[in-house]
């Protein structure tokens, strides 16, 4: 579903973005319900971003990319959490482009994911090529999801990746579901500089095709 936002394209830089689990729904400027094969995923589209509620019988998991004020976690580079029965994994990467380039990737993702039952897009005004992205794939046990965040002011197209999966021991025979402390941890995050910063990957004019991984 392709959508044009009703507001001000304020999230400007890719340095801005933060990444948060466990946030309540923020204000969303359009939303898309998607019915997975054990589990309700809704892609919502912010001023600032995206965010992610995952809905099953174990609970809800919420993922956050935006500009949060305050917020003292910068995009990571990857992290893998336990969030009561599930394993949760994130990845993300930056990739700089040039102009003609960043056109003709801007170009693909709109029309891979706008065409998707399960992909939501939104376009900033000011620009065809401001827009954020989501597209979300699930099966019996797993859900995942991919978005991309574009900046042609600077080139950068920011491209994340989530996998939440059932942990194996919560598929344990005899064992109920629904168990373990909502946003326990087994593995910390693991947080990197912001990009332009020493140690982000920043991937210059990079050939990844649409269906990679982020």
């Amino acid at each position: 579903m392709l959508t044009t936002l009703n507001t001000a394209y304020t999230d400007t830089r890719a340095a801005d973005l933060a990444w948060a689990l466990g946030r309540e729904p923020l204000p969303a400027l359009a939303t898309l319900e998607v019915e997975l094969a054990d589990s309700n995923v809704e892609l919502r589209l912010l001023g600032a971003s995206h965010q992610v509620l995952l809905e099953e019988e174990r609970g809800i998991c919420s993922e956050t990319v935006a500009c949060i004020p305050g917020s003292r976690t910068p995009l990571p580079l990857g992290v893998a959490k336990r969030v009561g029965d599930w394993e949760y994994e994130f990845a993300a990467h930056v990739e700089l482009l040039s102009p003609d380039a960043f056109a003709g990737r801007a170009q693909e993702l709109l029309a891979l994911v706008s065409d998707h039952p399960h992909g939501l897009v939104g376009v900033f005004p000011g620009s065809p090529y401001a827009f954020t992205a989501l597209l979300v794939q699930g099966r019996v046990g797993q859900v995942s999801w991919r978005t991309w965040h574009a900046y042609p002011q600077e080139g950068r197209l920011v491209a994340t990746r989530t996998r939440v999966g059932v942990c194996a021991e919560a598929t344990r025979p005899g064992r109920p579901g629904g168990g373990g402390r909502p946003g326990s941890c087994c593995c910390p995050a693991v947080p990197v500089s912001a990009p332009d910063k020493p140690g982000i990957p920043v991937r210059r004019g990079s050939s990844t095709r649409v269906g990679d991984e982020a």
